[in-house]
């Protein structure tokens, strides 16, 4: 059985541990909770160019000395930045885990921050925002945040701008990790074969240079809009992207795990009712699926599609009739049980691996403050009657929840707008 342990150094820094001991690796995160939400317009993107710089080299280690110091251990090391945190992360086998947490520690506490390495990184992201461009499948997602969120940090790309990234030289990084980058923003988490005692004695060395400070605040999401959004990007495409999103609610608020099972039912699976009738019965899209985002004071459930450029209009109201029916009738005992028994075996499934585990009480502690053991979980979804699907969609799909982004050769979308114009149940 698993043992969570959470323990909070005097600095302000978080030690979380999720003991495996059939396990022969560990997976150790470290992380900083601050991401996109919490970066001024000026400086867009300085989050995830700061994940890059960390791998560039510290005081005592170059760039491929670091990626050495931990695949030379047979280990594996990555990064990655989120709206509300950046996580830098290794696994390894359990022995050296003190050994990689140290190199963590060396990025996250004594990186140059190179002029010449800053111009590099510079181009390679900009390299990376053209490839986001360029691939209409993403891009399409970029552009419904832009709409869902107008004119506020959830709706801009994580990776800046050409703009903001010429902004950003050395002496706003500094500023930056200064503000940022303090103890009390700070989580180390470890899942595998891992002692927690040790593990938080290891952290409490390391960690004595760790800038004092509080997590930092971000600027809440706003929702004026009374009308469905849509945003088009008109161009030569084989194939049209469409993103529908529908705002729903935070991660702290209880209709989340209606939501969850609400979103199997939609499309996250190849048995889930979008999936079945626009491609296996209508063969209308290649790929339609379903995801869901939950912050601190927003979420969303957005519905992705590919497909023939002539049959957006089509496949659109066949979504929207979909989802209405969902809003007006209860789901069948059987359907939800299914849906059920999927979302908790994937979680289950998820949780074997160490890197999962990790990043699970990575997120939980950052997002909730405490782990919620999965059996927990497993126990309120297990709750969820059909009558609160229901209602969790009727809650939802309303007009002014609605937002479309569109990647396609379609020039107008007023057709479109008048069919989210039309959900309220």
């Amino acid at each position: 059985m698993t043992r969570y342990q959470t323990t909070t150094l005097p600095n302000g820094v978080t030690v979380a541990t999720a003991a495996l001991p059939h396990r022969n690796s560990v997976c150790v995160g470290l992380w900083v909770g601050v991401g996109g939400r919490h970066e001024p317009a000026d400086v867009s993107g300085i989050s995830h160019f700061i994940e890059h710089m960390l791998f560039k080299g510290t005081k005592g280690r170059s760039a491929e000395q670091i990626s050495q110091s931990v695949e030379g251990l047979g280990g594996y090391l990555n990064a990655f930045t989120s709206e509300d945190h950046t996580c830098f992360y290794a696994r390894v086998v359990a022995d050296r885990c003190n050994d990689v947490l140290e190199v963590l520690f060396d990025m996250f506490l004594r990186s140059r921050f190179d002029d010449e390495d800053i111009a590099k990184e510079r181009n390679v992201i900009r390299e990376e925002l053209a490839m986001y461009y360029d691939q209409p499948q993403q891009y399409v997602h970029e552009l419904l945040n832009q709409v869902q969120w107008p004119d506020q940090p959830l709706g801009r790309p994580l990776a800046g701008s050409e703009a903001t990234l010429k902004r950003i030289r050395r002496p706003q990084f500094m500023a930056y990790l200064d503000r940022c980058y303090v103890s009390e923003a700070t989580l180390v988490c470890a899942a595998g074969a891992v002692d927690h005692d040790a593990l938080v004695a290891e952290v409490s060395k390391l960690s004595k240079r760790c800038r004092p400070g509080k997590k930092p605040d971000f600027t809440p999401a706003s929702h004026p809009r009374t009308q469905p959004g849509i945003r088009l990007d008109t161009r030569k495409t084989s194939q049209a992207q469409l993103a529908l999103g529908i705002r729903t609610v935070s991660r702290r608020d209880p209709r989340r795990y209606a939501l969850r099972l609400l979103n199997a039912l939609v499309g996250e699976t190849m048995s889930s009712r979008l999936f079945v009738e626009l491609r296996e019965n209508l063969g209308l899209a290649y790929d339609i699926h379903s995801s869901l985002s939950f912050f601190e004071d927003t979420g969303d459930l957005v519905i992705s599609a590919g497909l023939d450029a002539d049959n957006v209009e089509k496949a659109l109201k066949l979504i929207l009739r979909e989802l209405k029916r969902l809003a007006n009738k209860p789901v069948g005992t059987a359907e939800l049980r299914r849906a059920k028994d999927y979302v908790i075996g994937q979680m289950d499934l998820n949780l074997e691996g160490t890197e999962n585990h990790m990043m699970t009480i990575g997120e939980q502690i950052l997002g909730w403050g405490q782990i919620t053991p999965p059996d927990e979980v497993a126990r309120r979804l297990r709750a969820v009657r059909p009558s609160d699907v229901r209602r969790a969609m009727e809650d939802f799909l309303k007009p002014e929840r609605l937002s479309l982004a569109l990647v396609s050769p379609l020039k107008n979308g007023g057709v479109l707008e008048k069919h989210l114009g039309r959900v309220s149940t």
